[in-house]
């Protein structure tokens, strides 16, 4: 794959701005990540990463209310955000001649949120009623949720980004206020430019639009550790489903350890295709499930291995789990195929090729490193990584993290069949 050329330089205030200049299309990408997210905020305030998100489109000093989207698509652009547990972010993608536009407008909303009680009022309950609709109502909408508080004990990763709803509806304006003016500032953004620009330009622009925006407050990041997880934990919750599931997480390593990458080709292996082990001999072999997926989701602190499965109606979730179990410990035990490996790299490199084959795809790698490795030229060396790994690797991993290790499961079941 072809090296992904950038350049990089941080303004005085600490805004580090990395643009990487490609004329294959008149188009540009401005995606702006702060480095804060659900992690970052007060066990008794749960919920403002992402309230932030909304409010971030409400207006600022020189942009009304949802103007936002009105001058970004009335240029022929698309815009959008997102929140997780280490970051967020917001991104415009624009014709070309339009770049100034995506950095007044985030330069604007930086400088000057128009964080006032009509909008936070206004946001607060959009976010209520997005937990509602998406988790509290929705069939198997908790299950994330559930996995993390049990399988976390003293970390903010516990909970989930969406928040707890009854400290959303605690929030106040005060509180609103003071979360951004502690993590919503250059020194704790990092500003992707990706497309059809000038790099030389770019710096200038950056630094007028951005360059008299103070620094923000030093603040305390959560620390890194945790207590173990000790037991397993089997629970069975009910909820409103017409299939019951079974849902279960390991403890696993941070994003930048050489265990992550041998894990997400590990869950390649288990459950991606129709010939992938889980799949094929419990979907289509037995037919004991109706789907089963597997996600290594390691983050900026150690993160979690999950596993999904949702069965028919009179599934033996006692059966599944021994399964699922013995066929990691198989591969712990006697290893891969050279050809399963190679499979799951090829799968591997082909995502990442269709990933950078787009301006959004580049920036949001290059933010990516950027923030979770401390290096965006980290990005030119994840396919080396990806083929560098081994056989072995992938036995280690299965072995250190699965094998005699304590697991969250919860058997999620329909209320009709309680009782």
């Amino acid at each position: 794959m072809k090296t992904i050329a950038f350049n990089e330089f941080t303004l005085d205030n600490g805004l580090h701005c990395i643009v990487h200049e490609n004329h294959r299309a008149p188009i540009v990408v401005v995606d702006l990540w702060y480095h804060v997210g659900s992690k970052n905020e007060d066990p008794n305030k749960t919920g403002f990463a992402h309230l932030f998100e909304h409010m971030m489109f409400q207006g600022s000093e020189h942009v009304g209310k949802t103007q936002h989207f009105s001058y970004v698509q009335s240029a022929g652009g698309t815009l959008n955000g997102s929140t997780s547990e280490d970051r967020t972010n917001y991104y415009e993608t624009l014709p070309s001649n339009h770049l100034e536009l995506g950095l007044w407008l985030e330069a604007d909303r930086m400088r000057a949120l128009s964080v006032n009680e009509e909008n936070f009022e206004n946001q607060r309950q959009v976010v209520m009623e997005e937990r509602r609709m998406n988790y509290d109502n929705r069939p198997y909408g908790r299950v994330y949720e559930e996995l993390h508080k049990r399988a976390f004990l003293d970390h903010p990763y516990r909970w989930i980004p969406i928040g707890s709803l009854k400290h959303i509806e605690q929030a106040t304006l005060e509180d609103a206020r003071a979360f951004y003016q502690t993590y919503y500032a250059p020194n704790n953004a990092t500003l992707i430019l990706a497309g059809d620009l000038k790099s030389n330009e770019a710096k200038e622009l950056v630094e007028k639009y951005f360059g008299d925006i103070d620094r923000g407050p030093e603040f305390k990041r959560p620390d890194a550790g945790s207590l173990p997880l000790k037991e397993s934990i089997y629970e069975t919750l009910t909820d409103h489903i017409q299939l019951p599931g079974l849902f279960e997480a390991y403890r696993i390593c941070e994003i930048n350890h050489k265990d992550a990458d041998p894990l997400s080709i590990l869950s390649s292996l288990l459950s991606d295709g129709k010939s992938s082990r889980l799949y094929n001999s419990m979907v289509y072999e037995s037919q004991l499930l109706k789907t089963v997926d597997t996600h290594a989701v390691p983050k900026e602190h150690p993160g979690l291995f999950l596993i999904s499965a949702v069965g028919a109606p009179d599934v033996d979730f006692g059966m599944v789990r021994e399964k699922i179990t013995q066929e990691i410990k198989t591969i712990a035990s006697e290893g891969i195929s050279d050809r399963e490996l190679e499979k799951a790299k090829n799968n591997y490199a082909m995502m990442l090729t269709q990933n950078f084959s787009s301006m959004m795809g580049v920036a949001e790698n290059l933010a990516f490193f950027e923030t979770y490795y401390g290096d965006a030229g980290e990005i030119n060396q994840e396919i080396d990584r990806i083929e560098r790994i081994t056989k072995q690797d992938i036995q280690d991993v299965a072995h250190r993290y699965f094998v005699d290790q304590p697991s969250v499961t919860l058997e999620w079941i329909p209320e009709h069949t309680t009782g």
